[in-house]
């Protein structure tokens, strides 16, 4: 493509990205130019209801006033020191989010990836600090089916096959078990075992909700043998599901709880592991860090992300607004559908092979209005931004049921 060429339409635009840009994603044919709530509109200006959320980061929904200003006044102020030196805003998100999720400490990086590395890190330190793991010999369980992210350590446990072939050699040091069975995570459990890690819900896997007790039964199995229970709420968390993190459903506190995404409400990379003294309080000064983590401009939006979840009680408008959601599309008659699942505004519907994928019916549903994603080849995933309202959602339940029905 001619460099010189002024982008001006979506096709200018797709161009100009598949020309320069390395093909790690497959989007689908939309460029999207300006957001508010939970609507998108595309260069051309045509509207469409966002059904992904960019996977939860945007809970809160597009372009929150309440967090942009918070934005917009600190990075008139100061955007960045390192942690090299104290800033005014690290102290209070610490109190913020250890008073909105109920632990001792919080430590902030930046992406989701960042804080699955961070909780590993930690988990392997407290296991040869505290538990008396052999050096270099700490094992940690995680389930088939897992997404925690795209680095090399993270995809050495992963069970999808491209996320990890020719990237090797890969970490050591991981133990896989079948998702939602806690009869194998005590089987698999030896002395050398620090942790568990495990998502509440499967978003990646394809909306995949584990058994009733599965959360709790796996908690009290980590307890007896002192193994922590680590939860990736990077996309289940912050009111996703319906309550302020997907372990609640279960009364099951995590011993690290991972949080990503909706921390920032879309507008910052912001993410955290918390955990109490006895366990976060095993890193030392030097023992690990990010230049942007914790920075002044992410923790003052971050305050303001999470005051939003609070204050406009967006867990009761997901679980209120999903149980109905859940319940209108089981309802809809298609020869198509094998299974509808979810909890909350996290929601799946898994086709039956002779759909022919998932893709196409997310083609069908962008030409309709709604930007959803496949995942699994199978799987439609539906996760608007926790702000939606009842006429939304029954405007989106015409068109999906339409997209359901077709040939």
């Amino acid at each position: 493509m001619n460099a010189s060429v002024v982008a001006s339409t979506s096709a200018d635009l797709i161009a100009l990205e598949q020309c320069y840009g390395a093909r790690n994603y497959h989007p689908l044919e939309v460029v999207i130019s300006r957001g508010e709530g939970v609507w998108v509109y595309d260069v051309e200006g045509r509207r469409y209801l966002d059904c992904l959320s960019a996977y939860s980061a945007l809970n809160q929904g597009h372009c929150h006033p309440r967090i942009r200003q918070a934005l917009i006044e600190q990075a008139q102020r100061l955007t960045l020191t390192s942690r090299a030196f104290y800033n005014d805003q690290l102290g209070l998100f610490y109190r913020d989010l250890c008073q909105f999720s109920g632990y001792d400490m919080a430590l902030p990086m930046n992406s989701g990836a960042e804080a699955v590395e961070t909780a590993i890190k930690v988990a392997r330190k407290w296991g040869y600090e505290v538990k008396g793991v052999p050096l270099n010999q700490a094992e940690i369980i995680v389930c088939a089916g897992n997404f925690h992210g795209r680095t090399i350590t993270v995809v050495s446990f992963s069970t999808e096959r491209q996320y990890k072939e020719k990237f090797g050699p890969l970490t050591p040091g991981f133990v896989i078990i079948p998702y939602g069975d806690a009869a194998a995570l005590e089987a698999a459990i030896t002395p050398n075992t620090v942790a568990f890690l495990v998502e509440p819900i499967q978003g990646e896997g394809g909306v995949i909700v584990p058994p009733p007790g599965y959360l709790r039964a796996a908690a009290d199995i980590c307890r007896r043998h002192n193994v922590l229970f680590m939860a990736d709420e990077i996309q289940t968390g912050l009111g996703r599901t319906g309550t302020r993190f997907a372990c609640d459903h279960e009364d099951v506190r995590p011993d690290v709880l991972i949080l990503g995404k909706a921390l920032s409400g879309g507008f910052y990379p912001v993410s955290a592991v918390l955990a109490d003294r006895p366990v976060l309080g095993v890193l030392q000064p030097g023992d690990h860090g990010s230049t942007f983590g914790g920075n002044p401009l992410g923790a003052a939006v971050a305050r303001a992300a999470l005051a939003v979840i609070r204050d406009e009680n967006l867990a009761a408008n997901a679980a209120q607004q999903g149980a109905y959601w859940l319940e209108r599309l089981h309802e809809i008659p298609s020869p198509y559908v094998r299974e509808v699942r979810g909890r909350g505004l996290l929601i799946g519907i898994d086709l039956k092979p002779e759909a022919g994928g998932a893709r196409r019916f997310c083609e069908a549903l962008m030409r309709e209005g709604i930007l959803a994603k496949d995942t699994r080849e199978t799987v439609i995933r539906l996760a608007p931004p926790l702000i939606i309202t009842r006429s939304e959602v029954d405007w989106a339940l015409e068109r999906i049921a339409r997209v359901l029905r077709m040939s």
